[in-house]
């Protein structure tokens, strides 16, 4: 027996060498009661790694559907979110979180692979050895203790027949101390006497055969047999124990081969953390709200002391020719007009959009049109390939029958060039304007704004237009009236207010910009939006003054 410091608050473990079957020799029963809770411990062991198994797979799967839920959907109105760099790391957080569902799935697998399915075969064979080693101590048992009733009936006979001998020879001793017994008596009585003897005799030799038999087979029963059985069960218990022990042990090391790939999941958050950029985020609100417009200017003071009659084109802030010099307010109306339309996707041309998003949004499209343009003329190409290998190897095909599909093909490009062509005028449109616009409005020293007159000619955008209509001394003639579908504040210069179901005067018709210009009453006219009129032009009107 040697001693070892274990290593768990400094106990011992004494370890010594150890036969069940020279010690635990009488212990059948315990024995047999101690190795049935065995398999029972080791069957509750195994329930528990499977409960474990299962707690792992439902964990991962609420992760799975967790990060699906949170997931971007395809065609979503989220999906412009992403454009920001704290959206791209949540998105990046979700798939690392995905990843880490995987590893907790991969830990169920190796669970129910490498313990419980092997412990559970491992029990089926353990319970077959545990039942033949035992059948093979319960049949040594039977067969010494029937060898022991051998031993007691043999003793019993002798017992017996020893006391009949006894009595047969004290009946002969009588018999022959009697005169009056006849000679023949007596012989008879010797002859009965020595025959009980004989019998004692045999059955002493039988139960000292059976005595002899015994003790052997007891021997052999004790220090060969149930050693022998017992030594087994001893050696299937041992392996039962480094069983439990080397499953235990795997049952960590299947944790501990994910952590490595757990822990990348976790850097994977952390540096998708890392990657948020406050600064690009909000710079990605400019890039994606900038309308392009510059701030109004200050309101100019209307002096209504003056004796005069205020026009049209001397009230609108519009005005850029009535004096000479424009005011700051006449300067800043050379902002574009903007409101809020409905929700929709809006026209192809985008001019239901702010002047920089439209320009962006133009620009993107006509790079998916050219990315389009180049997929037709990759498949047209492939075909062209393939029709010149048909010609040249007419067994191969038909080069006819590619003709129909390259037709289409050159059809498609010829579409989309018109297409990008299109889209490429509307955007020279846009930008044209804003580059304009940036050159009439220039910040002076003082703050105030001052007007370029030197491009002036250039600017073609609907502002321009604005400028000239509200310039003329004479209130233009009426073409019609029209009534509002929808009530509509007027807030941007250049514009009216107007509630729903309003009726108004139209002095000029929508001229494709969406806006239509009408009137109220003699200082009241201003644009607002076709969409939200219903308009009834007048073939008879000669541009009566008359107001509503």
């Amino acid at each position: 027996m040697y001693r070892n410091r274990g290593s768990l608050g400094g106990n011992y473990i004494e370890t010594m060498s150890c036969r069940w079957g020279t010690e635990l020799w009488d212990q059948f029963d315990n024995l047999e009661k101690h190795t049935h809770w065995g398999i029972e411990f080791v069957e509750r062991y195994t329930k528990f790694v499977k409960e474990r198994s299962e707690i792992e797979i439902s964990y991962a799967k609420q992760i799975r559907n967790l990060s699906k839920k949170y997931q971007l959907k395809k065609n979503s109105r989220e999906e412009d979110e992403y454009k920001y760099t704290s959206c791209r790391a949540f998105l990046m957080t979700l798939n690392e979180l995905n990843d880490y569902a995987g590893q907790h799935e991969v830990i169920a697998e190796n669970l129910t692979t490498h313990i419980i399915c092997e412990l559970t075969r491992y029990i089926q064979d353990l319970k077959a050895e545990r039942k033949s080693h035992f059948h093979d101590g319960r049949r040594a048992q039977q067969h010494i203790e029937n060898s022991w009733k051998q031993l007691e009936s043999s003793k019993r006979r002798f017992e017996r027949d020893c006391k009949e001998a006894d009595r047969a020879q004290q009946y002969f001793d009588k018999i022959d101390a009697d005169i009056n017994v006849t000679k023949a008596d007596v012989e008879k009585a010797r002859q009965q006497a020595q025959m009980k003897h004989q019998v004692a005799e045999d059955s002493k030799n039988e139960y000292i055969s059976y005595l002899q038999k015994f003790n052997k087979e007891q021997n052999e029963h004790y220090y060969t047999l149930i050693p022998h059985i017992f030594q087994k069960i001893q050696e299937m218990e041992e392996k039962r124990i480094e069983r439990v022990g080397e499953s235990m042990k795997t049952y960590a090391e299947v944790d501990r081969k994910v952590l490595p790939i757990v822990g990348k999941c976790l850097d994977g958050m952390t540096n998708a953390a890392a990657s948020i950029q406050p600064k690009m985020d909000t710079k990605q609100v400019v890039e994606s709200y900038k309308s392009g417009f510059e701030p109004p200017g200050d309101v100019e003071f209307e002096d209504y002391s003056m004796s005069m009659r205020r026009t049209v084109s001397e009230s609108s802030y519009l005005n850029s020719r009535g004096e000479g010099k424009p005011s700051r307010s006449n300067s800043r109306g050379k902002l574009w007009p903007f409101i809020k339309r409905n929700k929709g996707s809006g026209p192809e041309d985008c001019s239901h959009l702010p002047p920089e998003q439209r320009r962006k949004k133009l620009h993107a499209k006509i790079i998916d049109i050219n990315k389009e343009i180049q997929k037709e003329i990759d498949q047209r190409d492939a075909l062209t390939k393939m029709r010149e290998v048909y010609i040249k190897n007419p067994h191969m095909g038909d080069p006819n029958s590619l003709d129909p599909r390259l037709e289409e093909i050159n059809q498609n490009i010829d579409k989309l060039q018109l297409d990008a062509r299109k889209h490429e005028a509307w955007l020279l449109e846009v930008e044209t304007s804003i580059h304009v616009l940036g050159l009439l409005i220039l910040v002076s020293p003082d703050g105030s704004y001052t007007e370029d007159h030197s491009t002036e000619h250039h600017l073609k955008s609907r502002s321009t237009e604005f400028d000239d209509d509200f310039d003329d001394d004479d209130p233009l003639p009426t073409i019609g009236t029209c009534k509002s579908l929808y009530p509509f504040e007027g807030q941007n210069e250049g514009t009216i207010s107007m509630a729903e179901g309003e009726l108004l005067y139209v002095i000029e018709e929508d001229k494709g910009d969406g806006w239509t210009r009408v009137r109220r009453n003699q200082d009241e006219e201003g644009y607002v939006p076709t969409s939200y009129i219903k308009v009834f032009f007048d073939t008879n009107a000669k541009g009566a003054m008359t107001y509503i």
